[in-house]
């Protein structure tokens, strides 16, 4: 297997900077150790206008069917055939990337010491293999390198036999790609689209290597037109890390467009507190009345918007008459502590029909959301930003739009008799804001006269005669769904808005 690397430079900017950039001295020829043979990197030409370098894979086929999928670990594609006169030591696959992990590790992490400003700036580059498997041809080849900042990508097939040309070409392509590029993400893109093109790793695909799969991906694989297929070919189809994966890429690319950090995002699973507050038992008493207001509406089929934990799911598929479940979250960690809490994988099979867990976001439109009874937004809204509450508010009432939704959020009146918490401090650290009783029904009221909803409150909780309950509700229902008959409490007088309800509104 043959990989070759070249760049062009000027005295000023010496091409053979990629000796530095590649952690290989231009006039040493180096041999390493791999699994499946030896990898030699070596440099056909290194001057200050152009240098190469080249990874040569030189495979012991003995060692490839030892080390390799033997016959109960699901065999590798082509050794079935012929174990030891196969391609394999000559087209470039997943073993390439193995070796070209080995070999230029410190080059895929964009790790230069000595020249730390040029390993982040793009480079004129040159990769060319001069066989590789392509499994789907060469539309596939431009379909998967084409996206990613290639200006030339060429996929010349390689005939069956020049000495036969009726017989056509065969799997096998000459690659070059060529394009300005940070060395670092054209070698992670090559480690990851090798075995992608191939359709084929030769060792057995564990759960790190989703782990791999997202760290060469960074930055170019969350918005890949090829995603699915780059994902699922990489992880050798394997459907359970192929949707771990996918769920995680979501995940960064909702990051990206609101441009976040993962991790705030990713926040609902509070890694230091519990995230019910204390006592518990107000937390039971919300669970508890969103369960009769749910009965009292005939609701049968349920969305929990922010399911978090999974504790509501959990009351309501303990309920009968809830014949679906939906939880909605957009953080993992959360719906993988959800689907322990459930016990999703030892449920009987009529029980796992009654409940679904998937990923989302509540402040984008999602047609999976459309068509249910009832939608539930349980401590939700205030985990929010402001200025993101109308989209929300769209998202569920304007295009979901189910005929009865619960909205249930902090009454910031009554922190006043949580003992522990000082003043002036919300009840959870991701709290955005925390409304007072006006404050809710002023949002609540407008919310329901865009929407054509009719709204009630319903207290949760102590109701303190001076500060209220706890926990306030809102109870919203379609004009469809009562008659138009419910009298709403909406409030036309705006002189004394305050700025956070504006904002809201």
């Amino acid at each position: 297997m043959f990989l070759t690397i070249s760049t062009t430079g000027t005295p000023e900017r010496p091409a053979t900077d990629l000796g530095f950039l590649l952690h290989k001295h231009p006039e040493k020829v180096q041999a390493f150790s791999t699994a499946h043979g030896t990898a030699h990197v070596f440099y056909p030409e290194a001057s200050a206008e152009r240098c190469t370098a080249a990874l040569l894979l030189e495979v012991d086929p003995v060692a490839l069917v030892r080390r390799g999928k033997g016959k109960g670990r699901g065999g590798a594609p082509d050794a079935a055939l012929a174990q030891y006169v196969n391609d394999r030591p000559y087209a470039a696959s997943s073993l390439l990337s193995v070796a070209m992990s080995t070999v230029f590790k410190s080059a895929l992490r964009g790790v230069c010491a000595a020249l730390p400003g040029r390993a982040g700036e793009p480079l004129p580059l040159r990769f060319e293999v001069p066989a590789v498997a392509a499994r789907g041809g060469v539309e596939l080849v431009r379909a998967l390198f084409a996206p990613l900042g290639w200006t030339s990508v060429e996929a010349e097939p390689i005939p069956l036999d020049e000495q036969f040309p009726a017989w056509g070409d065969s799997r096998y392509v000459r690659l070059v790609l060529e394009g300005e590029l940070r060395l670092a993400d054209a070698l992670r893109q090559l480690y990851v689209l090798l075995p992608v093109m191939d359709d084929a790793k030769h060792y057995w695909v564990a759960t790190d290597e989703v782990d791999k799969l997202l760290r060469a991906g960074e930055g170019w694989l969350a918005d890949h037109p090829e995603q699915k297929l780059i994902t699922s070919r990489y992880l050798s189809r394997r459907w359970g890390l192929t949707r771990q994966a996918m769920e995680r890429l979501e995940l960064v690319r909702l990051a990206e467009t609101d441009d976040l950090a993962v991790e705030e995002v990713d926040n609902a699973v509070d890694e230091t507190t519990d995230t019910e507050e204390r006592p518990v038992p107000l937390a039971e008493q919300r669970r508890e009345a969103i369960l009769a207001a749910l009965r009292d509406a005939g609701a049968q089929r349920v969305l929990d918007l922010g399911c978090g934990q999974g504790q509501l799911v959990q009351a309501l598929l303990k309920d009968v008459r809830f014949t679906e479940i939906v939880g909605v979250d957009v953080s993992v960690r959360a719906l993988t502590v959800a689907g322990r809490r459930l016990r999703l994988d030892r449920l009987g099979e009529r029980q796992a029909s009654r409940v679904t867990l998937m990923q989302g976001s509540l402040t984008y439109t999602d047609k999976r959301l459309a068509g249910y009874d009832a939608a539930v937004l349980s401590e939700v809204i205030e985990h929010l930003d402001l200025p993101r509450l109308p989209a929300l508010e769209y998202a569920v009432f304007g295009a979901a739009r189910p005929r009865t939704v619960l909205v249930t959020t902090p009454n910031v009146e009554y922190n006043v008799r949580w003992e522990t918490l000082p003043a002036g401090h919300a009840r959870h650290g991701d709290h955005r804001f925390e409304w007072t009783r006006e404050e809710f029904r002023a949002w609540a009221d407008s919310v329901a006269g865009r929407h054509g909803y009719t709204v009630r409150f319903v207290p949760v909780g102590p109701d303190d005669p001076e500060v209220g309950p706890p926990t306030q509700m809102a109870v919203f229902e379609t004009a469809a769904a009562d008659g138009a008959t419910t009298t709403t409490t909406t409030t036309t007088d705006t002189e004394h808005e305050s700025p956070k309800e504006a904002t809201a509104a």
